[in-house]
């Protein structure tokens, strides 16, 4: 077991700014939200058929299906986790794995709707904060932990105390759950490499796309794959041209990485002092996404300053189009995929 991705100064991508997208952000081509009956829809995956899931902040998992233009053709809730699931990953035969972040590492069949719990706790310990999850052709599940400090309910005060408790597991078929990197901050999406030799693991508090090999010599390393993103990355998806699509929940924070430059008292006190106010942090209006190639550069870097759908938290790409979540609002936001060509300046 590995801690912890190796630090910026040790990276072997260089950082962001030095490897973006040429011209800059982009515009979102226009957005259209739809499905406006699924509540904090926080991960969208597209299952390889042209359809779509989607997790709801009352339990529910749906499967939808949208036309050549986005609009909805189908949406049918197909399962109910009895918890709020986070990330989801479409399976082989149709079923789903689900992320709970109260129950852990679920099994939902979308034809009976039965759930089941593979994973609810690591050596002893309870999986408070089970976030994303993919799959390899072996049938390994690898899935993040956000925190194993906080929960859903206060994922603020680890954003804030940066206590980096995320973790990285690994739960073989018949196995039982393995910590494979611990000391993430904010472990969050995670997607297998095309020829499934490493993982990448958003690590929303650090800013960056973090590598863990799991194939040839370099297997059980971990190295950072970018560094020095623009802002917080929290669900990933792999497009079907192997680019990693990133969502960016929100813009970096001056005040957010000073605090994290501060010792950890310091820390502790911000977030007992937020809590003591019942202080929050409200959904920014800047939505932005980003599509990161293998070599960690940037194929494409998308941007809406003054968004109307916002704390986009997942991205993937179904046909032509790009589908998105979001935690904080209700329904799906849908673009056209853009050619980066044909892409306009930023707002």
């Amino acid at each position: 077991m590995r801690h912890g991705c190796p630090a910026p100064e040790d990276a072997v991508s260089p950082p962001f700014t030095e490897r973006a997208a040429p011209g800059g952000p982009r515009a979102f081509p226009a957005l259209r939200v739809v499905a406006p009956g699924i509540e904090g829809p926080e991960d969208v995956v597209a299952d390889g058929e042209g359809g779509l899931f989607a997790g709801a902040a009352d339990g529910a998992v749906w499967r939808l299906r949208l036309s050549a233009s986005g609009e909805v053709a189908q949406a049918t809730p197909v399962g109910h986790t009895g918890g709020r699931p986070l990330g989801l990953q479409p399976l082989p035969g149709g079923d789903l794995l689900v992320c709970d972040a109260r129950r852990g590492l679920l099994h939902l069949d979308p034809r009976r709707g039965a759930v089941r719990v593979l994973a609810d706790e690591v050596a002893g310990a309870p999986l408070r904060f089970c976030s994303n999850a993919t799959a390899a052709a072996d049938g390994t599940v690898y899935f993040t932990v956000s925190s194993r400090r906080h929960g859903l309910d206060t994922w603020l005060g680890d954003f804030l105390e940066h206590t980096g408790t995320g973790q990285l597991l690994r739960l073989r078929p018949g196995g039982r759950p393995e910590v494979l990197l611990e000391g993430l901050q904010f472990a969050n999406g995670v997607a297998l490499s095309p020829d499934d030799s490493y993982l990448v693991v958003a690590e929303s508090g650090a800013r960056r796309l973090c590598r863990y090999w799991l194939t040839g010599p370099r297997a059980g390393t971990a190295d950072t794959l970018a560094d020095g993103l623009p802002g917080y990355p929290d669900n990933l998806s792999r497009g079907p041209d192997g680019v990693f699509w990133v969502a960016l929940a929100r813009p970096r924070s001056a005040g957010v990485e000073l605090l994290h430059e501060l010792p950890r008292p310091v820390r502790r006190t911000a977030w007992e002092v937020a809590k003591r106010l019942r202080l929050s942090l409200p959904p920014h209006p800047t939505a932005r996404v980003l599509a990161v190639r293998p070599d960690g550069t940037t194929a494409c870097d998308l941007r809406a300053v003054r968004s109307p759908y916002r704390m986009v938290t997942s991205v993937c790409r179904t046909g032509k189009l790009l589908v998105m979540g979001s935690v904080a609002e209700r329904g799906i936001a849908v673009c056209a995929l853009p050619g980066a060509d044909r892409a306009a300046p930023a707002r």
